[in-house]
Formats: structure tokens, C-alpha cells, sequence
């Protein structure tokens, strides 16, 4: 058997290009099935939760006529953080990393995103921003994720239109789309069904930045839950790396998305264009509100909507989409 390689989506500026994944140790667990459905869609869920991370392994990119050796961290991950060239390329690029096991060559191939000038930066949450999950009730959400297959998951009425409206926004070329980002506390275990349900429902294509792996079935319990300090220290990087991108800010108010929001926009307080909560319970949130309010007297625009609708309504009201 061999190790398994994982890659996920990078992203680069002006200087440095990062571009990340996971070593796996050799496994008989098979690949999620994203087609299986009630308890066999509960085992691959499980299964993505018990796989075993490779650490200190040999890893290798393939990057300007030059190969770059790393080795990954404890939990099996690797990160290369490294100088870019400076040319011309924007847009989605390749990039291509591979380790070696028993002198055989193992390979993979995943791109990466360099924003065109003059982007808006979009940066979303996840789960029950776009993503129905009842992050509220933890019994119903684990329930959902175990039980219910890809094709049975469901996003917000209207809430792909929006995004794709957002991802051609201010751009007189159609074709050079805003980058996106989905950031979330799930974790790595979850990469490739949450890259698969954004491909089913057409929404943008993102990077992807989430929680450290999880590998055993204790943590599959707690999954999404608890710290989210992760999420803003993610969104706060994005800032930092992209200083001339313009941003909106997508969440909800199941969890902390907006106090996180508002401490983003406090120590950016020219770059974040409109902030976006969706209601998720029967009521408006008091807390929320007066945090959105706090938003406002700094110039940020706001919106707290229900149905996608709402926020597209807004989006337009603003200028940020036609």
C-alpha cells in the first residue's frame, strides 16, 4: 500500500505563492463515496475521521524549473510558503507536488488562485451561510452530516445567484472573476465534500482554509465546534496578504460570525467594503444588531437578511452588483 497524498486549493500575491495539503499514511479505507446514502453515508463520513496522518514525510513542489523540499508537521500537514516571481499570470494556476515511497514517484496536481488587480475579495463561512446545517442544535447537525448524502444536502434559495453575481462584480472583464474565500471551523477531514457541494451547486469556485484534521472518532464528535479564534486568525491573514483587494464579508448568526467580523473590520478599517449576516433562527438577534450598528458608524455597510433575496436587494442598493 502506499501513502496517500492530499492538495488542497493555493493562493498567491505580488511576492509569495502558498499552496498546502496532507500525507496520509497507506490505508485500506476507501475513498468517500459521496453517492451512499443513511448508514453507508454515515460509515464514509466516520471513515473520513479515522484516517491516519504521515508526519515528518519527504514533500516536494514543483515550482519554477525548481524543486522545493519540505517535510510535513506532526499532524501529517505541509505548507510551502514561498517567493514568487513576478510575472504576468493571474487566475486559477497549476501547481504540482509529490512525495516518494519506495522509490516510487507519488504526484498530484491542484491549482492555485492570484487575483486579478482590481478584485473585490470575497470571504464566506460555511455552514448554514450558504450551506443548510443547523449549527445551532449539534444533535441535528451531526445527524445531517451523517446521514444525509451530498446530493441530499441543500443550499439557501438564491444564495448561489448572489454569489455568482458577487463574482463577477465591478469586473469589465466577465472572464476575471473576484477571488473567493470559504472559510469554516470544520476541518480538513471535510475538504473534499465541501469542495464537491460547491461544484454541484455552481457556487463560486474558492480556496479553501479550515480547521487542523481531526483523527479519531472522539473529535468526529465535536466536529465544527468549539475554538474560533482559527477563523478569524484565517480571515485576518487573508486581509494581511491581499491589502489593495476590497472586501465583503459573508456569515451568520448561529455562532460568532459577526463579533469576529466586527473585530476584522476595527483593524482594517478601510478595506471591508459590506458585511453580510443571514438570520437563522425565527428572530433577529440583539447582539447581532447592535454589533452591525457598530459596523455602520465605521462605514461599513451592512446587511442582516433572512432569504438571500434580501442581501442580493442590498447588493444591488450599494453598487456592488447590477
Amino acid at each position: 500500500m502506499k501513502p496517500i497524498l492530499k492538495l488542497y486549493r493555493g493562493y498567491a500575491n505580488e511576492q509569495e505563492l502558498i499552496v498546502m495539503g496532507h500525507v496520509f499514511k497507506p490505508t485500506t479505507i476507501e475513498e468517500y463515496n459521496f453517492q451512499k446514502k443513511k448508514f453507508k453515508n454515515a460509515r464514509s463520513i466516520i471513515k473520513l475521521f479515522r484516517i491516519k496522518t504521515q508526519s515528518n514525510a519527504d514533500v516536494y513542489l514543483e515550482h519554477c524549473n525548481t524543486k522545493i523540499h519540505t517535510k510535513t508537521l506532526n499532524d501529517g500537514y505541509f505548507k510551502f510558503c514561498v517567493p514568487l516571481d513576478q510575472n504576468n499570470i493571474y487566475g486559477w494556476i497549476d501547481y504540482e507536488v509529490s512525495i516518494v515511497h519506495n522509490g516510487e514517484v507519488i504526484s498530484t496536481t491542484e491549482s492555485y488562485i492570484r487575483p486579478h488587480k482590481g478584485n473585490l475579495g470575497i470571504i464566506s463561512d460555511i455552514d448554514d451561510t450558504f450551506l443548510i446545517s443547523h449549527t445551532k442544535s449539534p444533535l441535528k447537525k451531526l445527524y445531517i452530516l451523517l446521514f444525509k448524502n451530498i446530493d441530499k444536502r441543500k443550499v439557501y434559495t438564491d444564495v448561489v445567484a448572489h454569489y455568482q453575481a458577487l463574482s463577477t462584480a465591478k469586473r469589465e472583464n466577465k472572464n476575471e472573476l473576484n477571488v473567493f474565500f470559504y472559510v469554516s471551523s470544520s476541518e480538513w477531514n471535510l475538504y473534499y465534500f465541501i469542495k464537491k457541494f460547491t461544484q454541484i451547486h455552481n457556487l463560486p469556485k474558492a480556496v479553501l482554509l479550515l480547521k487542523d484534521i481531526k483523527t479519531s472518532l472522539k473529535d468526529f464528535l465535536w466536529t465544527g465546534r468549539g475554538d474560533h479564534n482559527h477563523k478569524f486568525e484565517k480571515v485576518k491573514h487573508l486581509l494581511e496578504f491581499y491589502p489593495n483587494l476590497q472586501y465583503i464579508l459573508l456569515g451568520d448568526d448561529s455562532q460568532q460570525d459577526a463579533f469576529l467580523y466586527e473585530a476584522i473590520c476595527k483593524i482594517f478599517p478601510v478595506t471591508v467594503k459590506a458585511v453580510y449576516i443571514r438570520q437563522t433562527g425565527s428572530t433577529r438577534k440583539e447582539k447581532v444588531i447592535t454589533v452591525l450598528e457598530n459596523l455602520e458608524s465605521l462605514n461599513v455597510s451592512v446587511c442582516y437578511f433572512k432569504d438571500s433575496s434580501e442581501a442580493i436587494e442590498h447588493s444591488k442598493s450599494i453598487g456592488i452588483i447590477e
